[in-house]
């Protein structure tokens, strides 16, 4: 048997420490939150984009009663980027999330599993890495790629 080791390395940050796109991203990120609509999860994100025509593209979780109907942050801001400016490469992204005590989330939170293989896909689209910045309220990670995110991801042979 073999066993094969993936790491993946994470910058641990404070808001000081992003350049000023970076700093941009999480502030919009953090605001989307209060955009959501989250009345059965109380559970609020909000993400940003950057775009490489220098558009900023934003979207916050939309639920449903009928739960797999609603869509998260991640989904919602890069289908959206896409439907609107489709020649447009991702860039750089933040999300950022509320807990059901309506303050920021103390640890950073990352997209789910359908979340991650859809931003994939926008990142194999641009042809290079989107750094993806996860925000808490007092720390920020940074993650190289979106590819971090997801290791073994499936793609398109």
């Amino acid at each position: 048997m073999k066993t094969k080791e993936i790491k993946i390395a994470v910058e641990v940050l404070e808001f000081e420490e992003l350049t000023p796109l970076e700093q941009t991203l999480v502030t919009r990120a953090r605001e989307m939150t209060s955009k959501s609509y989250a009345p059965y999860s109380r559970f609020c994100v909000g993400a940003a984009i950057a775009l490489s025509n220098g558009e900023i593209v934003t979207g916050a979780n939309q639920e449903n009663v009928a739960y797999p109907s609603g869509t998260c942050a991640e989904r919602s801001a890069c289908f959206y980027a896409h439907a609107q400016y489709p020649d447009a490469k991702f860039v750089e992204m933040a999300i950022a999330a509320r807990g059901t005590d309506g303050e920021f989330v103390t640890e950073p939170i990352s997209p789910c599993g359908a979340c991650r293989q859809a931003l994939l896909e926008y990142e194999t689209l641009a042809g290079a890495n989107v750094p993806v910045l996860l925000a808490g309220q007092d720390v920020i990670y940074k993650l190289q790629s979106v590819k971090s995110l997801l290791p073994l991801a499936f793609t398109d042979f």
